[in-house]
């Protein structure tokens, strides 16, 4: 077990320096350095929410009728897992069905979009409760939740950012 999981837990458990060089934890930190060391991540390829299984209907809906998203065909390979892709810019968001669903009340990704007030009032139009949030500065933003209660935030740029 890691020093900090250890501390965050109250145990008292006093791992030695010995001890501490011995676990596996910081032999794959310590790995992880003496690998590539060209090595970088270029990007996001994808983001994944969870939804209750046979969500498709409702995600058609939401994703791409309300926000104007193109459905993606999922690979042959996949399709039996249920859910659906959808093209978002040059990145995709992916609804994958989770057995023993709950939703992501705090964990959310961000959509970038362009003229913010016309999104909101398209959520609005379809039923969906749009929340905004004046905390960050140079940002306008609100946040709203998908048909299964994944919280979700849209943000546009103000001109002073």
């Amino acid at each position: 077990m890691p020093p900090l999981i250890a501390a965050s837990l109250n145990c008292e458990i006093r791992l030695t320096l010995p001890a501490m060089l011995d676990c596996e934890w910081h032999k794959l930190n310590q790995s992880k350095a003496k690998d590539d060391e060209n090595m970088s991540v270029t990007g996001i390829d994808h983001v994944q929410i969870p939804a209750p299984e046979g969500c498709e209907a409702e995600a058609r809906n939401f994703f791409a009728r309300l926000l104007g998203l193109e459905e993606i065909e999922k690979p042959e390979s996949l399709r039996s897992r249920g859910g659906c892709w959808f093209k978002v810019g040059s990145r995709q968001l992916h609804i994958g069905i989770e057995e023993h669903f709950r939703p992501a009340a705090k964990a959310h990704l961000a959509f970038a979009v362009n003229n913010i007030e016309s999104v909101c009032a398209v959520l609005k139009r379809g039923g969906v409760l749009c929340v905004w949030d004046e905390a960050l500065a140079g940002v306008r933003r609100f946040y709203a939740s998908d048909p299964w209660g994944n919280r979700l935030e849209f943000t546009e740029p103000t001109r002073d950012r």
